[in-house]
């Protein structure tokens, strides 16, 4: 009985370790409850994606709250990615140059809020730690230099521009796409470069709004030329176009916003109560400017909006079609207030009582982009089809990575980027 009880125990433990192990290797994830609000991005560009140039003066801001409101010794850590976001086999110092782990100094408490917290901010890469190599890199930051605090992580790019790239976004030739997608062609300029092997040595991510779960994962050419290498098969090339993005305006917490429809605030805290939302209709469409899924700290009435700012739960609710759950499905709120899904909050439970679906996050002042999804599973994408509709008219950004490994090389090498939109086809 001991030695069953021993095993069991050791099973467990070995189970725990291990789940634990894999979630810290997911990136863009939050695993302490006290951080709340963290955004890394280009210095000074709070909606722009956090890449850097190789071994230029670029910097990317890294901001983040801790609602336990004291002072804690945070560090953060790089580590080298391959394209698919598996950590590369290599040491550390081989693609960092400096320590393995620095502090972060810079945090002041808040003010002028009822919720207390602590904001921390950081501008990288450090001088004790500057990337030596392109790529995907992962942000680690942990409590008390120790790892296995692993408090979130966030995803950042390096890149080493040696390859020019073209891309366009055209409406689809296929009917059933015709309406509803948009289809992406990319060449590349192979010219002065050791490209033997394409399909081997070459791949290309394509992103939708800065979103990696739905990203274009290409790796055979169509065409090869001289000096080109073309990708435009328009049966790898299309993507749901989805429809703009809804919003809450929540820079104040006591003027309600055009979205709000009540709230319920006290002495200690605010509550706010968003519209009810239902599903958009299919084959319509109507453009307004907004953030691709992307949310921004502001506030109306401080001056600061890293910590004089203060947070609400919020209240979302959808109503589905005729006021029942959609079968077999589970309804999300998605964007990156939730990381696209991925955080507790994200899902949302039917309550049969009002025959919507319902979920509370605690946010920070500021203007927020969402949408609705829907998934079979835990494992299941998700798909804004139900909720949302498509429109091929829909206003996106997209971004267009290029990786390199040369013949017997050990990591993917980024090595070409080009940016455009779906509408204003801006590279």
């Amino acid at each position: 009985m001991i030695r069953y009880v021993r095993y069991v125990s050791l099973t467990l433990a070995i189970f725990l370790f291990m789940a634990a192990a894999k979630a810290q290797r997911q990136p863009d994830r939050i695993f302490m409850p006290n951080i709340k609000t963290v955004k890394l991005y280009p210095f000074g560009n709070p909606l722009g994606y956090p890449i850097i140039p190789l071994n230029s003066n670029e910097l990317l801001e890294l901001h983040f709250d801790d609602l336990d409101a004291d002072v804690k010794m945070y560090y953060f850590s790089f580590e080298l990615c391959n394209a698919d976001w598996t950590p590369v086999q290599m040491s550390y110092f081989d693609y960092v140059k400096g320590f393995t782990r620095v502090r972060i100094t810079t945090y002041r408490n808040s003010s002028l809020s009822l919720t207390r917290y602590t904001h921390y901010q950081a501008t990288l890469p450090d001088r004790n730690a500057m990337p030596t190599k392109s790529g995907n890199y992962l942000l680690k930051v942990f409590l008390n230099g120790d790892t296995s605090q692993l408090a979130f992580t966030r995803r950042f790019l390096v890149v080493d521009k040696r390859l020019d790239v073209a891309a366009q976004v055209t409406q689809p030739f296929n009917q059933q796409y015709f309406l509803t997608h948009h289809r992406l062609e990319v060449a590349v300029n192979s010219r002065g470069f050791d490209i033997r092997y394409p399909n081997q040595q070459l791949k290309v991510d394509i992103l939708q709004n800065y979103r990696w779960d739905t990203r274009l994962q290409l790796r055979n050419p169509s065409f090869l030329r001289t000096d080109q290498i073309t990708y435009n098969n328009e049966n790898d090339m299309v993507m749901p176009a989805g429809k703009e993005w809804r919003w809450a305006n929540l820079r104040s917490f006591r003027l309600l916003g055009d979205r709000v429809q009540s709230q319920r605030n006290t002495d200690s805290s605010f509550t706010l109560i968003m519209q009810e939302e239902n599903p958009r209709q299919p084959n319509q469409y109507f453009y307004f400017n907004d953030q691709n899924g992307l949310f921004l700290n502001e506030t109306t009435e401080n001056i600061n909006p890293f910590w004089n700012a203060d947070y609400a739960k919020v209240r979302f609710r959808f109503a589905p079609p005729n006021r029942r759950p959609y079968p077999n499905k589970e309804l999300y709120l998605i964007g990156e207030l939730t990381s696209y899904g991925h955080t507790d909050s994200a899902r949302m439970r039917f309550n049969p009582e009002t025959g919507a679906y319902e979920t509370t996050l605690f946010l920070k002042q500021g203007y927020y982009d969402y949408m609705y999804a829907t998934r079979e599973g835990p494992q299941s994408p998700l798909t804004t089809d139900l909720p949302e509709q498509n429109a091929w008219e829909t206003e996106n950004n997209y971004m267009v990575l290029v990786y390199f490994r040369e013949l017997g090389g050990r990591y993917d090498q980024l090595v070409g980027i080009v940016r455009l939109n779906s509408q204003f086809r801006r590279n």
